[in-house]
């Protein structure tokens, strides 16, 4: 029950303020020293300098494991929902986020369905509560189905993107 809380907030909240306020806001980390996207985003926040140039080099050199993906039943997309907790200032973000967004194209997921929430060192963002959603390492893809949670990949894959959705998605 917590967790179909969770996505309905996250669902609504995201309707809410990103009606209210623009996307890919881009924010000076003082930790870092370096500007970051910070809030609720897109991919095309990744298209914008300084993010672009990490962004695009992964994105082109990533492999797709294309065995793995085609494993993934097209009907085990239906209905599921992702929410993306990430840091552009994270190196695990900037590894893992460009050959994610890589396997989704690969599957032809609809981004519509996506949820994007950039954070600081805090892993936080004004305005959005991430308390329930327990995000404690960047990047955290969390899977929904019919509003409720059903996996994570958190930092960094297990075995590999693609083996770890395709466990998600089609559990044993």
């Amino acid at each position: 029950m917590k967790q179909a809380s969770l996505f309905i907030y996250l669902l609504l909240s995201t309707i809410i303020f990103t009606q209210a306020q623009k996307m890919n806001n881009i924010a000076f980390d003082e930790v870092t020293g370096q500007e970051i996207l910070l809030g609720y985003g897109n991919r095309s926040g990744l298209s914008i300098k300084p993010f672009s140039s990490w962004y695009l080099k992964e994105y082109n050199s990533y492999k797709p494991d294309l065995k793995t993906i085609l494993e993934i039943r097209p009907e085990s997309l239906h209905e599921l929902t992702i929410t993306l907790v990430a840091g552009t200032w994270c190196p695990d973000t900037q590894r893992e986020l460009p050959g994610f967004y890589r396997v989704l194209d690969h599957l032809g997921f609809n981004e519509a369905y996506m949820q994007v929430i950039y954070v600081n060192t805090l892993k936080k963002a004004p305005g959005i509560d991430l308390e329930s959603s327990e995000i404690e390492r960047v990047p955290t893809f969390i899977f929904f189905r019919e509003g409720l949670e059903i996996g994570r990949i958190i930092e960094s894959p297990v075995e590999s993107l693609e083996k770890d959705l395709l466990k998600i998605l089609q559990p044993d």
